[in-house]
């Protein structure tokens, strides 16, 4: 049986892939934003995101699927949004995002990768719980969760 992502490509986020981002983003948040009234903008400012930031899309038989946004500062790096579009969904982009975002963390010095994610989105706080993140705190409506990058780490 063909792996789920054999025909996954990530490549580098180009100024003009800010669009189909932008896209994929709204698509994969839309049912969080039914049950999430304070749900922030996640597509807006992606062409920014892309000219500052380490942007990766992920490609499924040449259909742009996924995207993660990565911000490096040291020893830290920060996994700002990741999405995947619901048509995409259980292929595995998800979790070669978050691989991707680890090895690049790691690339550029990290030891050590955090994000934050929606205290009523507990499904992805599971996700990363088992993708071996630990939960650091809470604010507000935020829930705060790292990742130690060791050279184990695959």
């Amino acid at each position: 049986m063909a792996d789920r992502t054999d025909n996954l490509k990530l490549r580098a986020a180009r100024p003009s892939d800010a669009a189909n981002l932008a896209a994929i983003m709204r698509a994969a948040y839309a049912p969080f934003s039914e049950r999430i009234p304070d749900l922030p903008d996640v597509a807006s400012g992606l062409a920014d995101d892309i000219r500052q930031h380490d942007v990766w899309l992920a490609l499924l038989a040449a259909l742009p699927r996924g995207g993660v946004v990565i911000s490096h500062a040291g020893e830290r790096a920060h996994l700002v949004n990741l999405a995947v579009h619901p048509k995409a969904a259980g292929r595995g982009l998800g979790r070669a995002l978050i691989d991707l975002a680890v090895a690049r963390a790691r690339d550029k010095g990290a030891r050590q990768l955090d994000l934050a994610t929606h205290v009523m989105m507990p499904e992805n706080v599971a996700l990363y719980r088992h993708l071996g993140w630990q939960e650091t705190g809470r604010q507000g409506n935020k829930v705060f969760m790292s990742r130690a990058l060791h050279t184990e780490d695959q």
